[in-house]
């Protein structure tokens, strides 16, 4: 059995049973809890015309992520502008792009997005429709690879925040007893140290997902145990796994 008994990974619970966590669980005996240590919340309408930002002066949006999708087309409503039937939409994936089925009728919208999902070849294809005018919606917090790309291109484009990624708050009652706390942005670390500023890590293994995590971590003097991505563990649940097989082969080993 894994001396980790109890793990909590800070995003929300998967909706599939199939989820490579549920087998870990299974597999090692360990209780796994999902809790999100962040979470997003859109910007009021109020708070959104202090950019001085109009809509409608674009032709066309940027969207990296579905809960930008989300925050756009609510922040419209709320604003009551109508975003015309012209508007192109230029999406970092498929999936992305299939979303917006949720707020437009797909087969009737010029949309566009990236075969493989890359930054770069998201750019590419913007560049090709170079004329547009862009709009990127984006949390307030977020990486700069896409806009850093768009300006190598010289590309014509405007961010604009309309959500903000703020902490998620534990209650005082609330029992935090893990043994293993797995973390997947700088800003569930920040949380973390939010809500638990006399947190101190001890015998607790910290799992990390991406260099700027791993990062924050670290500057928050925290000790990394768990790390991905690497060549092994292009994903969290590859490097858990790696670390359960080590850990239950050496205390066969008698280490």
């Amino acid at each position: 059995m894994a001396l980790i008994k109890k793990l909590l990974v800070s995003q929300p619970k998967p909706a599939t049973e199939k989820s490579p966590y549920f087998n870990i669980a299974e597999k090692y005996g360990v209780e796994i809890d999902f809790r999100p240590f962040i979470r997003v919340e859109p910007l009021s309408a109020r708070e959104f015309r202090q950019q001085r930002i109009s809509i409608l002066d674009y032709t066309a949006v940027i969207f990296t992520a579905r809960t930008a999708i989300d925050h756009f087309f609510h922040l419209s409503e709320e604003m009551r502008v109508s975003i015309p039937e012209s508007m192109k939409y230029f999406c970092m994936t498929e999936a992305i792009a299939v979303y917006l089925q949720k707020y437009i009728v797909y087969r009737k919208r010029k949309i566009f997005y990236a075969q493989t999902g890359k930054p770069e070849d998201l750019v590419t294809l913007i560049g090709k429709h170079s004329k547009e005018k862009y709009l990127m919606p984006m949390s307030d917090v977020h990486k700069d690879d896409l806009i850093n790309l768009l300006n190598t291109k010289k590309i014509h484009y405007t961010t604009t925040v309309m959500y903000r990624t703020v902490p998620n708050e534990f209650g005082k009652d609330e029992q935090f007893n893990y043994d293993m706390l797995l973390f997947f942005s700088p800003a569930g670390i920040a949380s973390l140290m939010k809500n638990f500023p006399d947190f101190r890590q001890n015998d607790i293994k910290i799992g990390c997902f991406g260099p700027t995590t791993a990062k924050a971590a670290l500057d928050a003097g925290l000790r990394l145990d768990v790390e991905a991505p690497t060549p092994e563990a292009p994903s969290m649940t590859a490097a858990l796994e790696l670390y359960f097989k080590r850990e239950t082969g050496e205390k066969k080993n008698g280490k």
